[in-house]
């Protein structure tokens, strides 16, 4: 596990998807050799709330407990939610989706259009899942309400578009066209794959630390 004293170059070592993680936390490379306390320090955010983002990225056996929530600043959740929004909507789908048209370009036409419309379809879905969470989910957090009720409702959905990302993969490793471009081809796989694990594990923060967490607020009043 992470701590204070880890030089903060070594969380990237230990998992490199977190190079891709640190503007989200409004935090930029050139760390040198300091340590997680001393570059959070440095960006005026909480070392703790790095941590606990860095460590469930890259631990996945690692869930809070009730007591660390508790101890944790957690002014920075909600931001760092939405700008992991922003970086999906804005940065992933698009290119991915310039990827896609480059490896669809001189494929049968029926193939393109099938391919097309599942991405288009699954993008919408993600967006619509954006809008749920911020419109029904976040906001439980200042009004102090639990979300019990949307637990199951949140958990299933990030499922299910965890597992749209593994059908889609499937449909290129199967269907693809073998003239399709080599470097466009590795380009929208790998980008996918990142996409997976990245969004996999953006949901487990959600539901082991922001559901927790809005209950936990809710138990305190």
């Amino acid at each position: 596990m992470f701590t204070r004293k880890t030089r903060f170059a070594d969380l990237f070592s230990a998992n490199n998807n977190l190079v891709l993680l640190m503007p989200r936390l409004g935090i930029g490379l050139g760390v040198g050799n300091l340590s997680v306390q001393e570059v959070c320090v440095r960006h005026n955010v909480s070392p703790d709330f790095v941590l606990l983002v860095c460590n469930i990225y890259t631990f996945r056996d690692y869930v809070p407990t009730e007591e660390e929530l508790e101890s944790i600043d957690m002014s920075m959740l909600i931001p760092y939610l939405q700008a992991s929004h922003t970086y999906y909507v804005n940065e992933r789908m698009p290119h991915l989706e310039r990827h896609l048209n480059g490896v669809l370009h001189n494929s049968d036409q029926r193939y393109a259009d099938a391919m097309m419309l599942f991405f288009k379809q699954y993008k919408q879905e993600m967006y619509d899942h954006f809008a749920y969470e911020e419109k029904h989910i976040y906001p439980r957090l200042q009004r102090h309400t639990t979300a019990s009720n949307n637990t199951i409702h949140l958990v299933e959905s990030h499922i299910g578009m965890v597992d749209k990302i593994s059908d889609l993969l499937q449909i290129l490793y199967k269907y693809m066209p073998s003239h399709a471009d080599t470097e466009e081809l590795n380009e929208l796989i790998f980008g996918l794959l990142q996409l997976s694990s990245d969004f996999e594990r953006h949901a487990a923060i959600e539901e082991h630390v922001l559901l927790p967490y809005i209950n936990l607020a809710k138990k305190s009043q």
